[in-house]
């Protein structure tokens, strides 16, 4: 076999790798359209109903740009961010065990959309020092298959990277049990040690922005959140 020159190296890099992650980078844009479109409608479906049970509720979707929107669901507030950039995974992970990936190593490459979990009130209040935490990491490839990373129904209902293809039906699926999960997922009281003793310049700026940490889980690290099912 010929040996290639830098020059030819570089043609053929740029052919076989750069011209995929643009293909992956697509097809995960194209997603979170979708995605964006699903929540505006799932946003619409549930504002009259939930209206008639109790208007204290609020069901609210927020443009954010190109890359990042929000769907408040009562108290809570999920934020769901694309990355801009393809990722592969480390050669740890679990994704290489399958025969998808082993037959094409390029199906690994990935785009990821991130779905964060807040309290609205964080936001509303300006509580910077509040926690919020990642639920859940879609992945997208070039082939348009995805799985998901992620906590209780989120991780174990989207995992079949090797059959599932995502669509307008699996992005709706996807919003539900996210919403689902956020709304299962209390607010706990944080251990009285860790709050027992605050200073004065906390104490003085709380009127302000709100300096005391509140968070659902919080003074527990998140992975002790248990992934089965209640």
């Amino acid at each position: 076999m010929e040996k290639l020159t830098p020059f030819e190296l570089i043609l053929k890099t740029l052919k076989e790798k750069s011209s995929m992650k643009q293909d992956v980078y697509a097809n995960t844009l194209q997603s979170f359209k979708i995605l964006k479109a699903s929540a505006k409608q799932i946003a619409a479906d549930f504002k009259g109903e939930v209206a008639s049970i109790d208007k204290r509720i609020a069901i609210e979707y927020r443009e954010k740009g190109e890359f990042e929107f929000g769907l408040r669901v009562a108290g809570d507030l999920l934020i769901f961010s694309m990355h801009t950039n393809i990722f592969e995974f480390d050669k740890s992970h679990q994704i290489w065990r399958n025969s998808y990936v082993k037959e094409d190593h390029s199906r690994s490459f990935c785009g990821i959309i991130n779905i964060y979990n807040f309290l609205n009130d964080s936001f509303t209040y300006n509580r910077i020092n509040d926690v919020g935490y990642v639920i859940g990491r879609i992945f997208v490839n070039k082939e348009n298959h995805y799985f998901i990373e992620g906590k209780r129904q989120l991780g174990f209902l989207y995992n079949d990277f090797v059959h599932a293809v995502i669509d307008e039906k699996a992005i709706k699926s996807v919003l539900e049990s996210t919403i689902l999960y956020c709304l299962n997922f209390d607010l706990f009281t944080p251990p009285f040690d860790s709050v027992k003793e605050v200073s004065v310049s906390d104490m003085q700026a709380a009127s302000e922005s709100m300096q005391i940490k509140t968070g659902k889980r919080l003074g527990f690290r998140f992975q002790v959140d248990s992934d089965e099912v209640d």
